[in-house]
């Protein structure tokens, strides 16, 4: 049986008396994408942080590729991207030449030929000689994912891909998304959009106060709700109605700012 992408065991994260990770246990199958759901605060970026090698955990393990997070993380470096919240491009600099750059930085043979052939997987190839202080919203994020494509990475991690894009824009991110599945890519996906987990996701993992409270399919999160009433139409339950009747529509408790952790 082939190991997991991704496993997380029992990871905990506090900073002084503000418990952002309280026991946080899953698992991503190879070349599936997997939805991290949460609001804001739920500790989504301190999980991603911690796969990424950025931060380090109180508690429990984490492994990217059978390798320990903590214990190696130079190889797990070489096997993961990560595009974080914001777009991390080079406005001054052309399409091509940002592309160009990270295959440098990464010490890649032939870096012109990488760029144009990421130019031309994510249809920016007319857009490549411009300033990127040119592109669209959707344009830049595209370029963003293509740039954390360089070198193959095995992994790649998604951190609220679509904030503050318009939904044109996102639906361009969407169909990238997907086609990173589609060729053997694992993608890790935070998000607190719950049609963007219901449109992209094998799997919906739902983080409320440093928890997971609830993981499985989208068929599967249906079940956790009562079975749908026959009126004049059938209904069923949509993954807002699952997510709000799991995490209750006012939070207990108020969640520190994980991004500020």
């Amino acid at each position: 049986m082939n190991a997991p992408a991704i496993a997380v065991r029992g990871i905990e994260k506090s900073y002084k008396e503000l418990h952002v990770l309280r026991g946080v246990d899953f698992e991503v199958e190879k070349g599936s994408i997997f939805a991290l759901l949460g609001s804001n605060g739920a500790g989504k970026t301190t999980i991603v942080r911690i796969l990424s090698t950025l931060l380090t955990s109180d508690a429990g393990t984490a492994a990217v590729q059978g390798v320990d997070v903590a214990a190696d993380p130079v190889a797990v470096r070489q096997r993961i991207s990560l595009t974080g919240q914001f777009a991390a491009v080079d406005e001054i600099l052309t399409g091509r030449e940002n592309l160009v750059l990270v295959a440098k930085l990464r010490h890649l043979p032939e870096p012109g030929i990488i760029a144009d052939d990421l130019l031309t997987r994510f249809r920016l190839t007319d857009a490549g000689a411009r300033k990127v202080g040119t592109y669209s919203g959707g344009m830049r994020r595209r370029l963003d994912i293509a740039m954390s494509l360089v070198g193959h990475p095995e992994v790649i991690y998604l951190d609220e891909p679509t904030t503050g894009l318009d939904p044109e824009a996102r639906i361009e991110v969407w169909n990238v998304v997907k086609e990173l599945a589609n060729t053997g890519t694992t993608v890790l996906l935070t998000t607190q959009y719950l049609d963007e987990a219901e449109q992209l996701a094998d799997r919906i993992a739902i983080l409320h106060e440093g928890r997971i409270i609830a993981n499985g399919t989208l068929a599967e999160l249906k079940r956790l709700l009562p079975a749908a009433k026959v009126e004049y139409v059938e209904k069923q339950p949509t993954l807002e109605e699952i997510f709000l009747t799991l995490v209750g529509t006012t939070s207990t408790s108020e969640p520190g700012k994980e991004n500020a952790a």
